[in-house]
């Protein structure tokens, strides 16, 4: 089973002909809706490649008409949501723009998000058949406990050190390293976690290495184009090349990747398998626009045909 605790947000989206800097403002002729949050982009991405009812979400969301639809939104993508809470604090919501390259920048207000904590999540879930898929945004402190339980009870953590927080201590990435079995991360996020520890590292590729060994883990580095790197606690490297594509939204690519690994790992995958599939499945998200509705169904991946 794959159990994701995290964040579940509302996206608004507008698409802008650049990205604004600090006091400018620009124009977008319209914005979107979308399903968004990164804990929740994840459950439904591995939901769509591992199969309903294979997915478990634990989270919270507002009593509000955004919290409605999110719930009703991953129960249509075949996403448990019995863990999901209704909290006083509004629904989590996520201000996205997207420029004419499908880069973006995001803003979000964590809102009921940051009341979640590992208390939601029962005892019965913690155990070697369970995959606990992590992110940092709701509480770091409460995340730790669930990855801590999951440790404890031999169960498999993934841990996806994003979005990087302001003041990211050296105790707080020890931490995190001690309880997790697979760190993602993108190439600012590896250098960043290294530097917290004091490692000095010139590449993603050297800071990666350099994580795997500081925690006993596989630390896994998605670098978009460039496919995505694997190093394992002695070493060891995997690639994974991304198939050549012209994104139209980037948005929720990475969060398409942890959720497809997370799946493929639930299946038994070999870490090189699941890599490939995992930069696959993060490919065809970027054809799409929106978080969500971009990810791609188990039959879309040809990797799994």
């Amino acid at each position: 089973m794959i159990l994701v605790f995290g964040s579940l947000n509302i996206d608004l989206v507008a698409k802008v002909p650049i990205i604004p800097g600090p006091g400018r403002t620009v124009l977008a002729p319209s914005y979107q809706t979308h399903f968004g949050g990164k804990g929740a982009n994840q459950a439904v991405a591995a939901a769509r490649i591992a199969g309903p009812g294979q997915v478990r979400m634990a989270g919270r969301v507002g009593r509000d008409g955004f919290g409605d639809s999110a719930i009703e939104n991953l129960r249509g993508n075949g996403v448990d949501t019995d863990l999901v809470v209704r909290a006083d604090e509004p629904s989590g919501c996520a201000f996205i723009t997207v420029d004419q390259a499908g880069e973006n920048a995001i803003t979000v207000a964590s809102g009921a998000n940051m009341t979640a904590t590992a208390r939601d999540l029962p005892a019965r879930l913690f155990g070697p058949d369970t995959v606990l898929v992590l992110q940092m945004e709701i509480s770091f402190t409460r995340a730790l406990e669930a990855a801590r339980r999951m440790n404890s009870a031999s169960g498999t953590v993934i841990w996806n050190l994003a979005p990087v927080p302001e003041r990211m201590t050296r105790e707080m990435v020890m931490e995190l390293l001690a309880v997790t079995d697979h760190l993602m991360v993108n190439e600012h996020e590896a250098l960043d976690a290294a530097a917290a520890i004091g490692i000095v590292a010139s590449d993603y590729e050297t800071a990666a290495a350099e994580l795997a060994m500081a925690g006993d883990l596989t630390c896994i580095v998605t670098a978009g184009a460039q496919g995505a790197l694997a190093v394992t606690a002695d070493g060891s490297r995997f690639r994974a090349a991304a198939p050549r594509i012209t994104p139209v939204d980037t948005t929720g690519a990475g969060d398409t990747f942890v959720g497809a690994f997370a799946a493929m790992l639930g299946e038994g995958a070999a870490l090189p398998r699941a890599l490939e599939v995992s930069c696959e499945a993060a490919a065809l998200k970027c054809l799409k626009a929106g978080a969500q509705t971009g990810m791609p169904a188990r039959s879309a991946i040809g990797s799994l045909a």
